[in-house]
């Protein structure tokens, strides 16, 4: 998905109209076999961002951190999947270039931050979902040590280990939590940021 070359206000516009059509077309799809629908997943995330008083920044990350299941080249993860589909590298490139680099960071590092926690917490890897421990063995499994001490020093951990977090919360059936509709004035505040960096 490309978003065509404008002044910054329409581009915005273009990138939210872009991110809800996703929304509407997909997000009643399976979220990776868990027990919520693909929008109810992001959705749940943003609620849980909000509820530990993230930034507005954080908050819209955990939204679309998972947008590059419908962008990327690679499609989206089934269960059945023996090789990864990099979903967050085609986040990332939709979201370079409009959002702030915190957000763009939060997306494009979510995985490897499971990666990392899985390391350096026995407890946060043994709660995993299974869904999420077989993502885990085609991502890469756990960190090595060199790859965590690289890790740890990134300028947005804080920020992008909250948002793994909260992407690990949002799986729960039935969880009634704020439309869409309710995070796109704050969307458009974090993307007036991120033209302004």
């Amino acid at each position: 998905m490309t978003i065509a070359h404008s002044s910054e206000p329409q581009k915005s516009e273009e990138l939210i109209t872009a991110i809800c059509d996703i929304f509407s077309s997909h997000g009643g799809e399976e979220y990776l076999g868990e027990p919520v629908t693909m929008a109810e997943h992001m959705l749940q995330s943003a609620h849980f961002a909000t509820e530990a008083g993230a930034s507005e920044t954080a908050i819209i990350a955990a939204l679309i951190h998972d947008i590059g299941h419908f962008t990327s080249a690679h499609g989206a993860f089934t269960m059945q999947d023996t090789k990864d589909r990099y979903h967050e590298d085609a986040g990332a490139v939709l979201l370079t270039g409009s959002f702030p680099e915190s957000v763009v960071a939060c997306v494009k590092h979510h995985v490897a931050a499971k990666r990392y926690l899985c390391a350096v917490d026995e407890v946060y890897h043994a709660g995993l979902s299974e869904a999420s421990k077989h993502s885990l063995t085609l991502q890469g499994g756990p960190m090595t040590t060199e790859e965590c001490d690289a890790f740890a020093s990134h300028p947005h951990l804080e920020e992008i280990l909250l948002v793994r977090r909260c992407d690990d919360q949002g799986k729960i059936a039935g969880l009634k939590v704020p439309p869409l509709e309710h995070y796109l004035p704050m969307m458009r505040r974090v993307l007036a940021s991120g033209y302004q960096q």
